[in-house]
């Protein structure tokens, strides 16, 4: 029997499962990563206003699994041979005919004293320091910033540090108490987000005006230290640090036969495939592909991508040439906590609207609807 090996249980990884037995695939599926649970981190957003909580965000997947006739390899992957299509594990080496890396991406910790800095990103229990933190704070400056790789300018998600920018700042209104309290929006860039498109980015800019928010736009960052940030166009006192550094691959990577990007990510093709190496193949962060420079690393994306992979991995598999093409598409709602901003884009269309309280509710729901199929 065929068997097809997933590294990861994050949403290109699963989304894989799901659309290869869409498509009638009945080979062995083993995935492999420490946990057996999804962690649903758009949402993480929201823990900081109860909106959510940590374990509510964990979904076991053991009846995912069952449903789909998944084997599930509770084991961290150390390294992988692709010529030969073997996984190296913390449990011993896996041989598969098919490898799908869906591991994700890391964020990257060169800036000096970057641990001074809260990453959320990161996972769940970054945005429960964020709360914890923000509980704390009596008053203060709070500064909120991202960066991108400097070797792979795309490799960055910015989208969510905007949404906890607007959130904590519509929090602290609610709470009656954001008088007491400074932002400032730091990034080396002096336009960030422009992957969202020029609109938005003007959009982004005024909102942070309208909410009194200071910027420290298009300095180059040098390092954090405790309770500052020191860029070469000066330094921000702050009493609280989000930054989002930019991403690369997983340092694993480096340690193999995976061509690598610039930026430390595998090199895919617009079919998904791993450049020169037939049977493996990528999705979502952990892969640089080929598209337009706006192409987001996201949730959404990385399910195309794994979408795209599935069905040439099943045409393969009924003896036919894979030929889809993963879909470049960027889709955000920018929550902040009772309104969001909704961004689209696709070939020339960048769709952009302003902030409207039905498109937080259509969040909620997506989230909803999305988290049906593991729960």
């Amino acid at each position: 029997m065929t068997h097809i090996a997933i590294l990861g249980s994050g949403f290109a990884a699963l989304t894989a499962v799901r659309q290869l037995r869409r498509r009638g695939v009945s080979a062995k599926i083993t995935v492999i990563s420490p946990r057996d649970a999804l962690h649903y981190l758009p949402s993480t957003i929201w823990l900081p206003a109860g909106l959510r909580t940590a374990e509510g965000l964990k979904l076991p997947l053991g009846r995912f699994f069952a449903r789909h006739n998944v084997t599930h390899l509770a084991a961290t992957v150390t390294g992988l041979n692709a010529a030969a299509r073997v996984v190296e594990t913390d449990q011993g080496p896996v041989e598969a005919d098919h490898i799908i890396i869906a591991t994700g991406g890391r964020f990257l910790r060169k800036l000096p004293g970057i641990e001074n800095a809260i990453i959320p990103c990161e996972g769940i229990a970054s945005a429960e320091a964020i709360a914890a933190r923000l509980a704390a704070l009596d008053g203060g400056t709070i500064a909120i910033g991202m960066a991108t790789n400097p070797n792979e300018p795309g490799a960055i998600r910015g989208g969510p540090m905007f949404e906890y920018l607007f959130i904590l700042d519509t929090l602290l209104r609610k709470q009656g108490r954001r008088e007491r309290f400074n932002f400032v929006f730091f990034s080396p860039s002096p336009r960030p987000g422009q992957r969202l498109g020029e609109k938005a980015v003007d959009g982004i800019l005024a909102e942070m005006r309208r909410r009194g928010v200071t910027t420290h736009l298009g300095h180059k960052m040098v390092r954090i230290e405790p309770g500052k940030i020191v860029t070469e166009g000066g330094e921000i006192a702050a009493d609280l640090i989000l930054f989002q550094p930019g991403m690369t691959g997983l340092a694993w990577f480096a340690e193999t036969d995976l061509p690598l990007s610039p930026g430390g990510m595998i090199q895919g093709d617009e079919l998904c495939r791993v450049v020169g190496r037939p049977g493996v193949w990528v999705a979502g962060d952990a892969g640089s592909f080929p598209g337009p420079d706006w192409l987001p690393k996201q949730a959404h994306q990385a399910d195309l991508q794994a979408k795209a992979l599935a069905d040439n991995i099943a045409d393969l598999l009924a003896g036919k040439a894979p030929s889809r093409r993963f879909t470049p598409e960027l889709i955000c709602i920018m929550d902040s906590l009772d309104s969001g901003m909704l961004v689209f884009r696709r070939g020339r269309i960048n769709l952009v609207l302003p902030a409207l309280k039905p498109l937080h509710w259509l969040k909620r729901a997506f989230e909803n609807h999305y988290l049906k199929a593991y729960r």
